[in-house]
């Protein structure tokens, strides 16, 4: 008797400490568009959005949080929903579409979608720095289709992350891509003007 008693303590403690080593399970977010109108008339041209690099030590489902001026950690239970180039580029493109006033912006170009304007962004930094800041660095271009037009620009934009949480530093890329959004609705409007 006494040394079941034994075995179920000993069955019950490691049944504990095995609880206790599990690992927490993986939290997931998403970049999401938070720009709105300005009240211009709306646009009557479509607009692809992409493609979008990202640099290498971020283009992974984990996030790359900078910990040092020269260091950075990964993350494994806060990752990115979507490979990170997809999630800026859906972003930027519903961005882009509400200052706009236009449904017809995509990300990429489905098939039978023959957009006037096509952009193509290059992200030369996204920082995340929890508690801190979400940085971001973006060359892009807007292309016209038809007379092969083209202006570039960089935006560079640093959101203020509200507390610790992953949560708010996902929204703080997101108000960052909203600036890059801005600018890029900017440059089209400005090119659409001089036809």
């Amino acid at each position: 008797m006494k040394k079941h008693f034994q075995h179920s303590l000993f069955l019950a403690a490691v049944i504990a400490l095995a609880a206790g080593c599990a690992s927490a399970p993986s939290k997931f977010y998403t970049l999401s568009a938070t720009a709105t109108g300005d009240g211009t008339s709306a646009a009557q041209y479509a607009v692809a959005v992409g493609p979008v690099s990202v640099p290498a030590e971020v283009d992974r489902p984990q996030f790359t949080v900078t910990v040092a001026p020269n260091r950075v950690a990964i993350d494994e239970f806060n990752r990115w929903a979507e490979p990170l180039n997809d999630g800026i580029a859906r972003a930027v493109a519903a961005d882009l579409g509400a200052l706009l006033g236009s449904p017809r912006v995509t990300p990429a170009a489905p098939a039978g979608f023959t957009p006037e304007y096509r952009v193509t962004i290059d992200i030369q930094k996204f920082a995340s720095l929890p508690g801190q800041s979400a940085q971001l660095d973006a060359v892009w271009v807007v292309r016209q289709t038809e007379g092969n037009v083209t202006l570039s620009g960089r935006t560079t934009a640093t959101e203020p992350v509200t507390g610790n949480s992953y949560d708010a530093l996902a929204a703080a890329h997101s108000r960052a891509l909203a600036k890059l959004g801005r600018d890029l609705a900017a440059a089209i409007r400005t090119e659409a003007g001089t036809k």
